[in-house]
């Protein structure tokens, strides 16, 4: 990776930012909008194609992922401070770090593993967030929030994570006869909210709600940062209170 350009990417605040927040569902859980987050985004699409090195690193993710600048992480958790303590009552002293991956979906739907069609949590700890940076066009795919319907569980935690998988066994969630991708409720899950993609939209929730990106049928897995799904996704990681 060119180190060069790696140093002197310095994310800016965009003048014209603008965010909204929700309370979604049962749970009542914070769900943060912010629009024109950057000032000149284009610049992070352009970090991503100068310094391409996208790899497949787990099984969770249907897709490929590259390290972020490490002053986006940085950028992130000074920009959105105020808000993370106000609105998910994260203050600074509380933060443990996080790490931010540039992300492209680009596995077909019949290459799919069975737990990459459900929605699924970044984290069953609470106090995390997940944040998703659309670096793309509203066409590629916002990200929706959902509710289990057996259980009625929107957010996963430690001492439910065990009942939540046996109940999804136990129902045949995992049983399909055409693999695919979430995109709306089905008979098992219920969409509780929905944002769009948006070029430079940030969207922020706790890391232990289930949620999916939002894939179409028609969808074109295109591999190309310039055309395909690019989004920046980071994971803000909080303090453990001792147990």
């Amino acid at each position: 990776m060119n180190q060069t350009k790696h140093d002197s990417l310095r994310p800016q605040l965009h003048p014209d930012l603008s965010y909204k927040f929700f309370h979604v569902g049962i749970e009542s859980t914070p769900l943060l909008v912010i629009d024109n987050f950057i000032q000149d985004a284009h610049l992070l699409v352009d970090f991503c194609v100068a310094n391409i090195n996208f790899n497949k690193v787990d099984n969770f993710y249907p897709g490929l992922r590259m390290d972020a600048p490490p002053m986006y992480i940085h950028s992130l958790n000074k920009y959105l401070a105020e808000l993370l303590d106000n609105i998910f009552g994260l203050p600074q002293h509380k933060l443990a770090g996080g790490k931010s991956l540039y992300s492209m979906v680009v596995t077909p739907p019949d290459q799919l593993e069975i737990n990459q069609c459900l929605p699924h949590i970044d984290s069953y700890l609470s106090g995390d967030l997940a944040c998703v940076h659309y670096l793309c066009a509203k066409e590629k795919g916002g990200t929706s929030l959902y509710r289990h319907k057996k259980t009625g569980y929107e957010k996963i935690t430690r001492e439910t994570i065990e009942h939540y998988k046996q109940s999804v066994v136990d129902e045949g969630a995992l049983n399909f006869e055409t693999k695919a991708y979430m995109n709306g409720s089905n008979n098992y899950f219920e969409e509780i909210a929905h944002v769009d993609a948006q070029f430079n939209r940030m969207v922020v929730y706790p890391s232990n709600i289930l949620h999916s990106g939002n894939i179409s049928k028609d969808f074109n897995f295109d591999p190309d940062p310039t055309k395909g799904r690019l989004t920046l996704n980071s994971f803000i990681y909080s303090k453990r209170d001792p147990l």
